[in-house]
């Protein structure tokens, strides 16, 4: 019997989808397939590996070349990218949008970083804020979100997220009591305004396609929030039944959508919060690490099991 053949009853079975056996056959017959999505990921990690060699540069040699080199080569590379994709870029539109040539979204990230960079650098040296991160961090999250929309790239709107969550985060270290109640509330805050946010913006019809990453974002700053409450020795109970109300969301989500990240999320969080408590009490090293033996193994069999049937995320 040929690999068709089999493939063929898969199908008429039920054990495999069309899409995955229309895949398979094309490999068992030997024709090209697609290596988009991972030569993506590691062209954006070498645009990210590449700035953050730029740091190291910068950050140890910056008194041998001197503040006018420093800062001439940064603004070199921020001008060019700026011109390139301002010059490239088709008129904006609020549907998805492609890049207008290969390299457009890997230019748009480097620039990106690259102003995060210099922004840095002329702060530290210079204290033109006297040291006031958040506001750094607050205009920086605008650029990246009118960058993000202007032209259509998730990676430059899960940089501005990131900016407005550290925002967040060293407006209250400002704080000096309670900061770590303060730290949840406002990472549930975060999470009401940016899952709302993107919500709206969906319904109304400005790039849609971006909900995701909204999503994606919220659930972890969530689940990282409620996981904080959970570590708590005392008081803890009330974050647990949050815990829990989460990973059902999230595993719900996910099921329903067919999306494994949410489904990964309601595991490994929930896993992570029910050891919290269950090892919490118990000091013997060995009867430990037989838990997170005997438990890890489980996961990855569940989460295994759990991929093959609904597939990944696109």
């Amino acid at each position: 019997m040929t690999i068709l053949t089999r493939l063929e009853q898969w199908m008429e079975q039920g054990k495999i989808s069309p899409e995955q056996h229309a895949h398979l056959a094309g490999l068992s017959r030997g024709e090209p397939f697609s290596l988009f999505l991972e030569l993506n990921v590691l062209l954006y990690a070498g645009v990210l590996a590449f700035v953050a060699g730029l740091g190291w540069t910068v950050s140890t040699w910056s008194q041998q070349l001197g503040d006018v080199l420093v800062l001439t080569v940064l603004s070199i590379i921020l001008a060019a990218c700026s011109w390139y994709c301002f010059s490239r870029a088709p008129a904006w539109s609020p549907a998805e949008t492609p890049a207008p040539s290969p390299i457009f979204d890997y230019v748009l990230y480097l620039g990106s970083l690259v102003w995060s960079l210099e922004l840095g650098y002329i702060e530290n040296r210079f204290h033109m804020l006297s040291g006031q991160w958040d506001l750094y961090l607050l205009a920086t999250a605008g650029l990246y979100f009118f960058l993000a929309y202007r032209f259509d790239n998730r990676f430059v709107l899960s940089l501005g997220l990131s900016s407005l969550a550290g925002w967040f985060g060293l407006t209250i270290s400002h704080w000096t009591a309670h900061a770590d109640a303060a730290y949840r509330q406002y990472a549930l805050l975060y999470c009401l305004l940016v899952g709302g946010g993107g919500a709206l913006l969906q319904r109304r019809g400005l790039k849609p396609h971006f909900f995701g990453t909204y999503l994606n974002i919220v659930a972890n700053v969530l689940f990282w929030a409620v996981l904080s409450g959970v570590f708590n020795r005392e008081g803890y109970g009330l974050w647990f039944l949050a815990l829990l109300i989460a990973c059902g969301a999230s595993l719900g989500w996910g099921l329903a959508r067919r999306q494994f990240a949410f489904v990964a999320y309601a595991a490994v969080y929930g896993y992570v919060g029910v050891s919290s408590i269950l090892i919490r009490d118990i000091h013997g090293e060995t009867a430990i690490l037989s838990y997170f033996v005997l438990t890890c193994a489980a996961m990855l069999v569940m989460l295994v099991q759990i991929a093959r049937r609904f597939g990944r995320e696109a």
